[in-house]
């Protein structure tokens, strides 16, 4: 048994000053602060001057995928080891089929490289890169059977993962039938390639038109068309990912309106990162930030109308997209071809501290800092009471997090895989103290205790949140 004694626990409703029993993998009891048990066979965590906030919940990343010739250089241990670091005990990550490859083999490749090496819990998103009978039964088998419920489709990327409206209307209403979450990658890939090759004929090759030619309209044209899509079928249940413009947040805030099946995330990069400063760096070194949907310009006002969309819950979710890359030997696959850039960022273990520098700014209230990061995606996506809060019965997931320490990100310190950050510098008012995941410690005083092998793949229900 372990005793935290002397924190304030943060939940979606606020703070509370409370002691938290832990008895074996599970949150046990939550008492008054001094009102727990005295003495006994238990361990005693001191959280006095902390946070203590469920083990934060990242929706998105991408371990290992294959992408544009190469592979995201995080592993399932690598990445679910600095995820550990950052805060975050759980992952969903993204198993692939391909056009012409059978759903349950993809999903048996993700499980064959996930199982055994990750370091906290994990669980599965789908994506459909081929949609067709066979494809449209699997799902039906996949959330019965499998505990994925949940499917990814691609506006974008003709060729590799594209799916035409058709497809991604029959999609939609078979995911209407059987509960599921259709998550939309939402950018007009045909008209973006249209973009790409006018910008290289014309000799623009440097990594800033990259974001050039995925401009907003396209972003938010086809989370308009998702929308209206998912509407022809009854109102299918739609998760837009990695939304980034504020045009785009306007299609998602009126469905919300109108009190639609619709949600939407955003990741750190879109509410710290800009077009100008990052991917329009000298040279070559705006690759680093090549990620889709790409980072918008500084002097438009996404930035504050994103944050403002966290604050208002016309966006649910802040996770990653953590899709890391090399800059030596992977990100150079583009060097005279932009289009030729793996698109990734790699920020899994960043996300709990930058979202907590939201707060320290005033732009979260500290239950809205643990909702975005733990609670609402753990609802989202069928992990709740399991995950996403401290409460009795619930795993015992635990993060304190000290308000008064500082946190500085950098390649010398962080603990994924890539030989760069796209944080470098960045120093956030707070810091990840002690992480606990299914009652073992496994971060404390500045040391790594975990292991390879202790996360396990976690079945997920249905959405919470669906009408």
């Amino acid at each position: 048994m372990i005793l935290i004694k002397g924190g304030t626990v943060i939940g979606p409703t606020g703070a509370t000053p409370a002691d938290v029993l832990v008895v074996g993998e599970q949150v046990s009891a939550i008492f008054s602060p001094g009102q727990g048990p005295a003495e006994g066979d238990f361990e005693t965590i001191d959280a006095t001057g902390k946070y203590v906030i469920p083990g934060a919940v990242d929706a998105h990343t991408h371990m290992e995928l294959p992408f544009g010739g190469t592979f995201a250089s995080d592993t399932f241990d690598t990445g679910t080891r600095a995820a550990a670091w950052g805060g975050t005990t759980t992952i969903i990550d993204f198993a692939v089929q391909r056009t012409g490859e059978v759903v349950q083999d993809g999903l048996a490749a993700w499980h064959g490289k996930a199982m055994g090496n990750c370091h906290i819990d994990y669980a599965f998103h789908m994506i459909l890169g081929g949609v067709d009978d066979e494809s449209l039964k699997a799902m039906d088998t996949l959330v019965t059977d499998e505990g994925i419920t949940s499917f990814k489709l691609f506006m974008a990327y003709p060729g590799v993962f594209y799916s035409d409206d058709g497809q991604i209307l029959r999609a939609m209403q078979k995911a209407r039938d059987n509960g599921a979450m259709i998550m939309m990658h939402a950018e007009n890939g045909p008209a973006i390639d249209v973009l790409v090759k006018q910008a290289l004929e014309r000799g623009e090759t440097d990594p800033i038109h990259h974001g050039l030619t995925r401009p907003e309209a396209l972003e938010a044209e086809a989370t308009s068309r998702a929308i209206w899509l998912a509407g022809v079928a009854a109102d299918c249940p739609l998760y837009i990912v990695h939304l980034s413009a504020s045009k785009a947040l306007e299609q998602v805030a009126a469905a919300r309106d109108l009190g639609r099946n619709v949600f939407a995330e955003t990741c750190p990069q879109y509410l710290y990162l800009t077009l100008e400063d990052q991917l329009g760096a000298p040279g070559f070194e705006g690759a680093k930030w090549v990620c889709s949907t790409p980072l918008r310009s500084k002097h438009e006002t996404h930035r504050a109308d994103l944050w403002q969309g966290l604050r208002t819950n016309d966006l649910s979710v802040v996770s990653t997209d953590h899709c890391p890359f090399c800059f030596k030997d992977q990100k150079e696959l583009g060097i005279g071809d932009f289009s030729k850039i793996p698109n990734g960022i790699g920020s899994v273990e960043h996300r709990v501290d930058l979202l907590y520098q939201g707060v320290v700014d005033g732009k979260l209230s500290l239950a809205r800092w643990v909702e975005t990061i733990a609670t609402t995606p753990a609802r989202m996506f069928g992990l709740f009471p399991r995950k996403g809060i401290i409460a009795p019965g619930s795993d015992a997931d635990i993060v304190l997090y000290d308000p008064a320490a500082r946190t500085r990100i950098g390649v010398e310190t962080h603990h994924m895989n890539m030989d760069h950050s796209a944080w470098e510098g960045y120093e956030i008012a707070g810091k990840v103290d002690t992480v606990m995941s299914r009652g073992r410690v496994i971060v404390k005083d500045g040391a790594y205790h975990g292991g390879k092998g202790h996360g396990q793949f976690v079945r997920r229900g249905l959405s919470d949140y669906l009408i």
